[in-house]
């Protein structure tokens, strides 16, 4: 199973704050800071996500597909993150909405990166 995503950032103490502010409702926290690597996430022992700045010292990119999806746990709460993810700096990258008739509602956005973030619920 899934220990943590890493998603690369150029600015730590930006990153840090937008995912630490974002998913803080969901009882995440910063958990562990490496200077250039941070750990977000309820328990060492759970899922986390990580902000990092790239080992190699190059800038970041955001990979064309690549997507960190975060289920807050109803429709009603995807649509509130996306509005907060927002509030937070993001840009939209699909407003929320219902995707598969009654099967999957989503809300997509790019962090101050521009890495993209989804928030989804099923059913």
């Amino acid at each position: 199973m899934i220990g943590y995503v890493t998603i690369g950032v150029s600015d730590m103490e930006k990153a840090k704050a937008f995912y630490g502010n974002l998913l803080a409702d969901l009882g995440a926290k910063e958990l562990l800071d490496l200077d250039r690597i941070a750990f977000i996430g309820k328990s060492m022992s759970a899922p986390m996500l990580a902000v990092c700045t790239p080992y190699d010292g190059q800038p970041n990119h955001p990979g064309n597909g690549n997507m960190v999806a975060l289920n807050p746990g109803s429709k009603e709460a995807v649509d509130a993150y996306y509005h907060k993810a927002i509030e937070l700096g993001a840009r939209c990258d699909g407003e929320p909405g219902q995707r598969i008739p009654d099967q999957f509602y989503g809300a997509y956005v790019r962090d101050p990166d521009g890495n993209k973030v989804g928030f989804f619920h099923f059913g």
